[in-house]
C-alpha cells in the first residue's frame, strides 16, 4: 500500500450553473444514482436540518448528518449541499463527438420523459460515436420544474439563482445603533476579563468610527457558533459566534435541560466532564459543571486534563447520562470546542440527530431568555483516579505480553497523550519509548508546530530527528487530544529517514489485525481463499472517504463490512463492530470498552503488532508488503483545494454535476454516484463518487469544517508481481490525479 497527500491553492473556476434532475435518467456511461420522484433539491450549504444516516452494506445504523461552521475537525460529516441553477451543457473539447456523456441525476436525455420506454437502469451504448443530446430540468425547492421544454443553453445559464445577493450595503447608523446593543448586552453578562476588555475596546472602537471594528463586530454578533453533531469549536474570542464562558455556560445549560427532560421520572441524570491542555479548557469545564449541578444534574469532572478517549471511556464505565470533552484536538492554539457524548441506548458514541437538534433549541432558548450571572450554580464531583486506572488496564489489556521490544520514538504534540500512554504502556509491558522532549508536555500554545496536526508538514519533523539520532524502528505520534495516531517507519529514499503511514495504510494492517482476531484461531490467515460470511460474522467499518482495503480484508475473512458517511460518531454504531477507521488518523480498536476513536490503544495494537513481526524477523514495511501480495496493493492520494470564497467550491461541484467527466485523464468512467439525494442508506450529502473502468475510485465533497474542496483517490493492482503492483497502482494515481485537477481547476 501506498499513500499520498497532495495539497493545492485555489484557482479561478468556471461561474457555471447547478441543476437538479427529477426523472430517472437513461445511463450513458455506468450507472448513477437518481433522486427520488418526490424529491425537492436540497438547499445552499450549510445544511442543518436533521437526516436519518444509515450506514451501508450489512448493518444499518439510523444516525444523522450535520453540518456545523468554526471548526476543523474531520469528524463532523459534509452536509454543504450545492444550490439550485439550471445550466448549459459544457464538453471537453478533447471529448466532444468521441465519447459519450457520462450521466448523472442533473442530466436527462430527451427520451427520458414520462411515457419514455427507458428504463431508470437501463444502460446506452458506451461505445456510441455520437454525441447525445440533453436537456436540463431544473426542480426548485416547491418541486415544480422550471426547465421543461428550455432548449437554449444561453437561457438555462441565465436562469435566476436564490441564493445569489447583491453587494452589502453600507451598515446603516440605525443598524449600528442596535449591534452596538446587543454586543453591550453581551458585554454585561460575561464573567471573563479577558473577553471583557477585549470586547469593550472593540465597542469603543465602533463608537469612534473605526469600520474594520465594526465588521469584526458584525462577525461576532450577526450568527453564533451552531450547536451539532460535533458539538461546538471555534476561536477564543467575545461573542455569540466564537468559543468564550458566555456560550459555553449557555451550552451548559441547554444541555442540563436536555438531560433532565430525556430523564426516566424519578431518576437523576448525570453527566461526566473532561478537558485537555488547551486554553481555558478547565475554566470551560468547571463552568460546565458547575451550571449541570445547579440544574439538578449530577455532574462528575473528570480529576485533572486528560485525553479524549478517557471521557468517551468513563460515560461508559460510570453508567452516566451524558460526557462533555472540552478540546479543539488538533485545531490552532487559539480554538477550543465542546464535545458531547450520550450513555444509555448510545453506548457513549457522539450525538446524532435528532438529539443534536434538541440540545441547540434548549442552547437558544438559555441565550433568549436567561442571563448567565443568574444561573443556578451547583456543586460538582470530582472523580476518583479510578476511572483512569480503569482505562488503563482494559487499553493495556488489548495487546498480549511483548514477544520483543522495539525501539520507539513517541511525540505528544503538546498535548496530554503522554502521561496515559506512557501508564498503558508500561502495564501492557512494552519498555517506555525515547520521548521528543520538546513536545511531550501539555503546552496551548504548541510552541514548536505551525499547526499541532500530525497530518500537516513538519509537525513530524522533531520525532524524525529525535529518531535518527535513536535509530528508532518506528514512531508514533498522537494528536494534542490524543484520539488520533500517526504512524512513521524507516525509509531511506526519505530526506528524513523515515516515512509518515497515511491513515489509509495504517488502518488497513489494523483491520487486518483486527480481522485476524475475530476469525477462528485455527484458521489460516495466509490463506488465499475466500471462506464467505460466517453465521456471526462481526463487521469492520470505515467512512465512504477512507480506502477500500478495509473491504478486502473483510471479504477474505468472512466478515461483514460497512461504510458510512465521515466521521466516528457514525462508524462507533455499527452493529456487531470489530474495527472501524477513517483515513484522517482514526482507528477504533476496542470498540468493546471506547466507542470513539481512541489514538492511545491504537498505538497499543499497532506496538503490539510490530513486536510480533520483529519476533519473527520482519519490520511493518514487510508486513504493508504482505499486504500488498494477498489483498492486491492499494494506493490513496488527496487533493485539497483551498479558497477564499465558499460558493468556488460550489460551483466546482455544479459544474462535476452538468458536465460529467467520461474519462479522469486518461482512465475511462465507469459510473457516477451522486449521494446529493442520498445514495445506498446513505442520506443526502455533496459528494460524488466516480468509479473508473480499471477499478480506481474518486471521492470528491467540500469539506463541511475548513473552506476547502476535497478530492480522495483510490487505486488497486492486484495483476504481477509486488513491484509491478506497485508501479501500476502508483501510475493510476498519479494519472487520476492529474485528470482531477484539471476538472476541478
Amino acid at each position: 500500500m501506498t499513500g499520498s497527500d497532495r495539497h493545492a491553492t485555489g484557482s479561478d473556476h468556471r461561474d457555471d450553473n447547478d441543476t437538479n434532475g427529477e426523472q430517472p435518467v437513461e445511463r450513458t456511461g455506468g450507472r448513477h444514482s437518481a433522486p427520488p420522484a418526490d424529491a425537492t433539491p436540497p438547499v445552499t450549504a450549510p445544511v442543518t436540518a436533521p437526516v436519518t444516516a444509515p450506514v451501508t452494506a450489512d448493518a444499518t445504523v439510523p444516525v444523522t448528518a450535520d453540518a456545523t461552521t468554526h471548526s476543523t475537525d474531520p469528524d463532523v460529516a459534509d452536509e454543504v449541499q450545492t444550490p439550485t441553477r439550471a445550466m448549459p451543457i459544457v464538453h471537453d473539447s478533447d471529448d466532444a463527438g468521441s465519447e459519450p456523456t457520462v450521466a448523472i441525476p442533473t442530466v436527462a436525455s430527451e427520451s427520458d420523459v414520462p411515457g419514455s420506454d427507458v428504463k431508470p437502469d437501463a444502460d446506452a451504448d458506451s461505445d456510441s460515436d455520437s454525441e447525445r443530446t440533453v436537456a436540463i430540468q431544473t426542480i426548485m425547492p416547491s418541486g415544480t420544474g422550471v426547465g421543461d421544454g428550455i432548449s437554449d443553453a444561453a437561457d438555462l445559464a441565465t436562469a435566476p439563482v436564490a441564493h445569489e445577493t447583491p453587494a452589502t450595503p453600507a451598515t446603516p447608523p440605525d443598524r449600528t445603533a442596535a449591534l452596538l446593543q446587543t454586543a453591550r448586552a453581551w458585554l454585561n453578562q460575561d464573567p471573563d476579563p479577558e473577553t471583557q476588555t477585549q470586547l469593550r475596546a472593540l465597542i469603543n472602537a465602533v463608537d469612534d468610527g473605526d469600520t474594520v471594528a465594526l465588521s469584526d463586530l458584525h462577525s461576532r454578533f450577526d450568527t453564533r457558533l451552531a450547536f451539532g453533531t460535533a458539538g461546538l469549536r471555534g476561536e477564543i474570542s467575545a461573542g455569540p459566534n466564537r468559543m468564550n464562558r458566555v456560550l459555553v455556560s449557555q451550552a451548559a445549560a441547554g444541555l442540563a435541560t436536555y438531560l433532565r427532560r430525556r430523564a426516566v421520572s424519578g431518576v437523576t441524570p448525570s453527566v461526566v466532564i473532561g478537558y485537555d491542555g488547551r486554553k481555558k479548557s478547565h475554566v470551560f469545564a468547571t463552568d460546565t459543571a458547575a451550571i449541570m449541578a445547579g440544574a439538578g444534574v449530577r455532574a462528575i469532572l473528570l480529576p485533572r486534563l486528560l485525553p479524549t478517549p478517557v471521557l468517551a471511556f468513563a460515560v461508559r464505565h460510570l453508567d452516566a447520562s451524558c460526557g462533555v470533552m472540552v478540546t479543539a484536538s488538533h485545531n490552532p492554539p487559539n480554538d477550543n470546542g465542546y464535545k458531547v457524548y450520550l450513555g444509555g441506548a448510545n453506548e457513549g458514541s457522539q450525538i446524532v440527530s435528532p438529539d443534536d437538534t434538541a440540545i441547540s433549541e434548549e442552547i437558544l432558548r438559555v441565550a433568549a431568555d436567561e442571563h448567565v450571572p443568574s444561573l443556578p450554580r451547583g456543586s460538582y464531583e470530582t472523580a476518583e483516579e479510578d476511572v483512569v486506572q480503569a482505562y488503563i488496564a482494559e487499553t493495556a489489556g488489548i495487546a498480549h505480553p511483548p514477544r520483543a521490544q522495539v525501539n520507539v520514538v513517541y511525540t505528544a504534540l503538546h498535548g496530554v497523550g503522554w502521561d496515559t500512554t506512557r501508564r498503558v504502556l508500561e502495564k501492557a509491558g512494552f519498555d517506555l519509548p525515547t520521548l521528543v522532549d520538546a513536545q511531550i508536555a501539555p503546552d496551548a500554545a504548541f510552541p514548536t508546530v505551525a499547526f499541532p496536526n500530525p497530518e500537516e508538514p513538519g509537525a513530524m519533523d522533531l520525532a524524525y530527528e529525535t529518531a535518527r539520532e535513536v535509530g528508532a524502528e518506528l514512531i508514533i505520534a498522537n494528536d494534542p487530544d490524543a484520539d488520533r495516531l500517526a504512524v512513521a517507519i524507516p525509509d531511506l529514499s526519505s530526506a528524513s529517514g523515515y516515512r509518515r503511514l497515511s491513515g489509509n495504510e495504517v488502518g488497513a494492517i489494523l483491520g487486518w489485525r483486527a480481522a485476524a482476531l475475530a476469525v477462528s484461531p485455527d484458521f489460516d490467515t495466509d490463506t488465499d481463499v475466500d471462506i464467505g460470511l460466517s453465521e456471526n460474522a462481526g463487521t469492520l467499518a470505515c467512512s465512504i472517504v477512507s480506502s477500500p482495503a478495509l473491504r478486502a480484508v473483510a471479504d477474505a475473512y468472512g466478515l461483514r463490512f460497512a461504510e458510512t458517511l465521515t466521521g466516528f460518531k457514525w462508524v462507533s454504531r455499527v452493529p456487531n463492530l470489530v474495527y472501524g477507521f477513517e483515513e484522517a488518523l482514526g482507528y477504533l480498536v476496542n470498540p468493546g470498552t471506547v466507542r470513539d476513536k481512541d489514538g492511545i490503544s491504537a498505538a497499543v495494537a499497532l506496538l503490539s503488532l510490530v513486536s510480533d513481526l520483529k519476533s519473527e524477523g520482519t519490520t511493518l514495511a514487510g508486513y504493508l508488503d504482505r499486504f500488498s501480495e494477498k489483498f492486491g496493493h492499494f494506493a490513496s492520494g488527496q487533493i485539497s483545494v483551498r479558497v477564499s470564497d465558499l460558493s468556488t467550491i460550489a460551483l466546482v461541484m455544479t459544474r462535476l454535476r452538468a458536465s460529467p467527466p467520461t474519462h479522469v485523464g486518461r482512465i475511462r468512467v465507469d459510473e457516477i454516484d451522486d449521494f446529493r439525494w442520498g445514495f445506498a442508506g446513505l442520506p443526502p450529502s455533496d459528494v460524488l463518487r466516480i468509479r473508473l473502468t480499471d477499478g480506481s475510485r474518486i471521492m470528491v465533497r467540500p469539506s463541511g469544517t475548513e473552506p476547502k474542496l476535497k478530492v480522495y483517490i483510490d487505486t488497486r493492482s492486484t495483476v504481477g508481481t509486488l513491484v509491478e503492483r506497485r508501479a501500476a497502482a502508483q501510475a493510476a494515481l498519479d494519472e487520476l490525479d492529474r485528470g482531477m485537477r484539471t476538472l476541478i481547476d
